[in-house]
């Protein structure tokens, strides 16, 4: 989850986007102004480049992230929005980004954990890119937001995987993962650690990947693979800036 401040170098040399949105972005915003519609949102991260797959662009559509931002708030505006208790859900094109990097491991029968699942779009989405045959857990150590995101997903098209079992969330420490279901084809963790968790990538299967933003003033998003043989690579996709992956408490009374 990002913070409302958070400002991307969004698509950097590094990032396979940027040669197709370019000028189309300003500080991770398009310069069209806002979208008043979910379909309309994802076809213009289409346009720009940020959705590149048909699959991701259909989870997208499908799940309406307009349930899944408090009231008052601009659900299909390209940026974070406040969640309440220093939280934030993050901007469209950062989980489009995510979604795209791990595709290949959301595969139907696959198992996926969101670290920090806040309102619970992005886990939802991962539930129905795995389908009921896979597995998907989010985990969050603010009770009230893990009360509101079940809600939010109730009334969700991934109201059917919360249903059947194969979609579940958590009040949990993060940084600990959620080893009893692990291990994970995909982990995406929606805060900035100062270093990756090993709880983590112990809980990553081989030949499985995690994104994780990483660093404290300075911050990358890091492309965690675990190879087959148990080896790890990890490469920098993009600068970014989340709120800290830290304990419950120091969240609450961060300034």
């Amino acid at each position: 989850m990002e913070v409302l401040r958070s400002i991307l170098s969004c698509f950097s040399s590094r990032s396979r986007t940027r040669s197709r949105t370019g000028a189309q972005y300003l500080n991770g915003l398009w310069s069209s102004g806002a979208s008043d519609k979910n379909k309309s949102m994802v076809e213009q991260l289409q346009t720009y480049g940020v959705v590149r797959t048909s699959k991701v662009a259909e989870v997208m559509q499908a799940i309406d992230r307009g349930l899944f931002v408090p009231p008052g708030g601009s659900p299909y505006f390209d940026s974070p929005m406040s969640i309440g208790y220093n939280a934030t859900i993050s901007a469209p094109h950062m989980h489009a980004a995510c979604l795209e990097l791990l595709e290949k491991n959301l595969q139907p029968g696959m198992r996926a954990l969101d670290v920090g699942s806040g309102t619970g779009y992005l886990t939802a989405c991962f539930a129905l890119m795995v389908g009921s045959e896979g597995r998907v857990v989010g985990v969050e150590h603010i009770p009230e937001l893990v009360a509101t995101s079940i809600e939010n997903i109730k009334k969700s098209t991934a109201a059917p995987q919360l249903n059947d079992g194969s979609l579940s969330i958590h009040i949990a420490d993060g940084r600990e993962g959620w080893p009893e279901l692990a291990p994970y084809d995909a982990i995406h963790v929606g805060a900035a650690a100062p270093q990756i968790p090993k709880a983590l990538i112990e809980q990553l299967k081989p030949g499985g990947r995690m994104v994780i933003p990483v660093g404290t003033v300075f911050q990358e998003l890091k492309v965690v693979d675990k190879k087959l043989d148990g080896t790890v690579s990890i490469k920098d996709e993009t600068s970014v800036r989340y709120v800290p992956l830290t304990s419950k408490e120091a969240q609450l009374h961060a300034n």
